[in-house]
């Protein structure tokens, strides 16, 4: 199978961008957090203590508790965790589905690809937003479900990217020579075509993290997200909303860590994609 290439040179135009970088360090300061805090920081999120109601940060509690005398940062962390987990999980769902129909409709052509947008176009004519709180609203709400109806409505960007890789590349010479061999389609697609077309991918799942733990948060904060006790970056805005005038703490922590993994994963995906472009590469070699 022939391959094409990546330039030795693109972790290094990725290097050279600073804001790329930053934004890698602040993702992986952040997975790091989710992982090893808990062991750090192990005091539970869920416990309740009233005689410590709306403490401010101390000691004792770093960041604070809330109106249960939970401690703000235990439920940080907790919620550090949920929300990768539902970003991992929902792009994975999305970029699978994404994969699968973007093969299908730029290699096939013609009605299948005909009928794949058009569906493509139905679901971005309608706002995602308000599709997800339709079932999120319907159904009852759990990281579960969160997590596959993000999934099962961010599917489209992929879906295109995918599609536009493989109209370009089914006419290559090596995908020609391997149909002349008698390859099979699904061959041609997963081994030929798909490995080669792959990387705005890496750009689209990096990006949509930062979206779906957006959307989490949002929908959280709303009260139709992840259901307490479970910690949620969300939920603890939404804490704080009820009680800004006498707890700060509730609002600008949870606010900040939203904005520094969003800002994060939003940095890193744009520096890939400056990374992985051969015309800024050029303008820069």
């Amino acid at each position: 199978m022939k391959k094409i290439s990546v330039p030795g040179s693109t972790v290094q135009q990725f290097l050279k961008n600073r804001l790329a970088v930053a934004g890698g360090v602040l993702v992986v300061g952040m997975l790091v957090v989710a992982v090893l805090g808990p062991l750090v920081y192990p005091p539970d999120p869920t416990a309740i203590d009233v005689k410590n109601i709306l403490n401010g940060p101390s000691l004792s509690h770093p960041l604070g508790t809330d109106e249960l005398g939970r401690d703000v940062l235990a439920r940080m962390i907790g919620g550090a965790w949920i929300s990768l987990l539902v970003g991992f999980v929902a792009v994975g769902i999305a970029t699978v589905i994404g994969v699968v129909m973007g093969s299908i409709a730029g290699y096939f052509g013609r009605i299948v690809d005909t009928v794949i947008m058009r569906a493509v176009d139905i679901m971005l004519a309608v706002p995602t937003i308000f599709l997800i709180l339709a079932i999120v609203t319907i159904l009852k709400p759990s990281i579960w479900i969160i997590m596959a109806v993000i999934g099962f409505t961010t599917w489209m960007e992929p879906t295109r990217l995918v599609r536009a890789e493989f109209m370009a590349l089914k006419e290559r010479e090596f995908v020609v020579a391997e149909r002349a061999l008698g390859a099979s389609d699904m061959r041609i697609i997963f081994r030929h075509i798909l490995p080669n077309g792959i990387s705005p991918i890496y750009v689209s799942a990096t990006l949509g993290i930062g979206a779906a733990i957006l959307v989490e948060s949002g929908l959280s904060f709303l009260g139709l997200g992840i259901q307490p006790p479970t910690p949620s970056w969300g939920s603890l805005l939404a804490s704080g909303r009820e009680n800004i005038e006498i707890a700060w703490w509730l609002s600008v922590f949870p606010g900040l860590a939203i904005l520094v993994t969003v800002l994060g994963y939003n940095l890193l995906g744009e520096g890939i994609r400056d990374a992985l472009d051969p015309r800024i590469r050029g303008m820069n070699g």
